[in-house]
Protein backbone atom coordinates (compact mmCIF):
# COMPACT_ATOMS: atom_id res chain seq x y z
CA UNK A 1 0.00 0.00 0.00
CA UNK A 2 1.36 3.43 -0.96
CA UNK A 3 1.75 6.12 1.68
CA UNK A 4 0.55 8.88 -0.65
CA UNK A 5 -2.16 9.80 -3.13
CA UNK A 6 -1.87 12.25 -6.03
CA UNK A 7 -4.45 13.83 -8.32
CA UNK A 8 -4.54 16.67 -10.80
CA UNK A 9 -7.33 19.23 -10.52
CA UNK A 10 -8.97 20.82 -13.55
CA UNK A 11 -10.72 24.17 -13.71
CA UNK A 12 -14.16 22.72 -12.89
CA UNK A 13 -16.50 24.89 -10.83
CA UNK A 14 -15.85 22.68 -7.78
CA UNK A 15 -13.64 19.68 -7.13
CA UNK A 16 -13.87 17.83 -3.81
CA UNK A 17 -10.73 15.90 -2.90
CA UNK A 18 -11.99 13.75 0.01
CA UNK A 19 -12.62 10.64 -2.07
CA UNK A 20 -10.01 11.37 -4.75
CA UNK A 21 -7.19 11.47 -2.16
CA UNK A 22 -8.73 9.10 0.45
CA UNK A 23 -8.57 11.86 3.07
CA UNK A 24 -9.23 10.76 6.66
CA UNK A 25 -9.00 13.99 8.66
CA UNK A 26 -10.12 16.79 6.36
CA UNK A 27 -12.13 17.72 3.31
CA UNK A 28 -10.48 19.93 0.72
CA UNK A 29 -12.21 21.49 -2.25
CA UNK A 30 -10.99 23.65 -5.12
CA UNK A 31 -13.54 26.24 -6.23
CA UNK A 32 -13.63 28.44 -9.33
CA UNK A 33 -16.13 31.26 -9.79
CA UNK A 34 -16.25 33.27 -13.03
CA UNK A 35 -16.34 37.07 -12.91
CA UNK A 36 -19.62 38.32 -11.45
CA UNK A 37 -20.66 34.90 -10.07
CA UNK A 38 -21.29 33.84 -6.51
CA UNK A 39 -21.89 30.65 -4.57
CA UNK A 40 -25.69 30.30 -4.85
CA UNK A 41 -26.30 29.69 -1.13
CA UNK A 42 -25.31 30.80 2.36
CA UNK A 43 -24.07 28.02 4.62
CA UNK A 44 -22.60 27.22 8.02
CA UNK A 45 -21.48 24.00 9.69
CA UNK A 46 -22.34 21.99 12.79
CA UNK A 47 -18.78 20.95 13.70
CA UNK A 48 -16.29 21.94 11.02
CA UNK A 49 -14.28 25.11 10.67
CA UNK A 50 -13.16 26.08 7.19
CA UNK A 51 -9.85 27.58 6.11
CA UNK A 52 -9.84 29.25 2.71
CA UNK A 53 -6.90 30.38 0.56
CA UNK A 54 -7.40 32.50 -2.53
CA UNK A 55 -5.31 30.93 -5.29
CA UNK A 56 -5.96 33.57 -7.96
CA UNK A 57 -8.25 36.45 -8.80
CA UNK A 58 -10.31 38.56 -6.45
CA UNK A 59 -13.73 38.74 -4.88
CA UNK A 60 -15.35 38.90 -1.48
CA UNK A 61 -16.80 36.79 1.29
CA UNK A 62 -19.77 37.72 3.44
CA UNK A 63 -19.68 36.18 6.93
CA UNK A 64 -22.56 36.89 9.30
CA UNK A 65 -23.43 39.96 7.22
CA UNK A 66 -19.87 41.38 7.29
CA UNK A 67 -18.04 41.71 3.96
CA UNK A 68 -14.31 41.06 3.54
CA UNK A 69 -12.46 41.67 0.27
CA UNK A 70 -10.39 38.78 -1.05
CA UNK A 71 -7.37 38.66 -3.37
CA UNK A 72 -4.75 36.09 -4.39
CA UNK A 73 -2.65 35.07 -1.38
CA UNK A 74 -5.33 35.85 1.23
CA UNK A 75 -6.20 33.25 3.87
CA UNK A 76 -9.36 33.30 6.00
CA UNK A 77 -10.60 30.97 8.75
CA UNK A 78 -14.34 30.78 9.44
CA UNK A 79 -15.78 29.23 12.61
CA UNK A 80 -18.41 26.52 12.17
CA UNK A 81 -21.35 28.80 13.05
CA UNK A 82 -20.28 31.59 10.68
CA UNK A 83 -22.84 32.00 7.91
CA UNK A 84 -20.77 32.43 4.74
CA UNK A 85 -21.11 33.10 1.03
CA UNK A 86 -18.39 33.76 -1.58
CA UNK A 87 -18.45 35.99 -4.66
CA UNK A 88 -16.07 36.71 -7.54
CA UNK A 89 -15.40 40.34 -8.41
CA UNK A 90 -17.59 41.80 -11.16
CA UNK A 91 -14.56 42.11 -13.46
CA UNK A 92 -12.40 39.13 -12.41
CA UNK A 93 -12.78 35.42 -11.64
CA UNK A 94 -11.67 33.92 -8.33
CA UNK A 95 -10.16 30.53 -7.54
CA UNK A 96 -9.92 29.35 -3.95
CA UNK A 97 -9.25 26.23 -1.94
CA UNK A 98 -11.26 25.31 1.14
CA UNK A 99 -9.87 23.06 3.87
CA UNK A 100 -12.58 21.75 6.18
CA UNK A 101 -11.63 20.20 9.53
CA UNK A 102 -13.36 19.48 12.82
CA UNK A 103 -13.04 22.52 15.08
CA UNK A 104 -10.84 22.08 18.17
CA UNK A 105 -9.51 18.70 16.98
CA UNK A 106 -5.85 19.65 16.43
CA UNK A 107 -3.69 18.08 19.13
CA UNK A 108 -0.18 18.02 17.68
CA UNK A 109 1.25 19.92 14.75
CA UNK A 110 4.55 20.73 13.04
CA UNK A 111 7.51 19.77 15.25
CA UNK A 112 5.37 18.13 17.97
CA UNK A 113 3.95 15.63 15.49
CA UNK A 114 7.07 15.11 13.35
CA UNK A 115 9.29 12.03 13.54
CA UNK A 116 12.80 12.65 12.21
CA UNK A 117 14.22 9.64 10.34
CA UNK A 118 17.99 9.51 10.00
Amino acid sequence: MKNYSKVSVTQDARTELHDKLSLTGAEISINNLPAGAGVPFIHSHKNNEEIYVVLSGKGKVVVDGETASLAAGDWIRIAPAGQRQFFAAEDEAISFACIQVKANSLEDYTKDDAIIHE
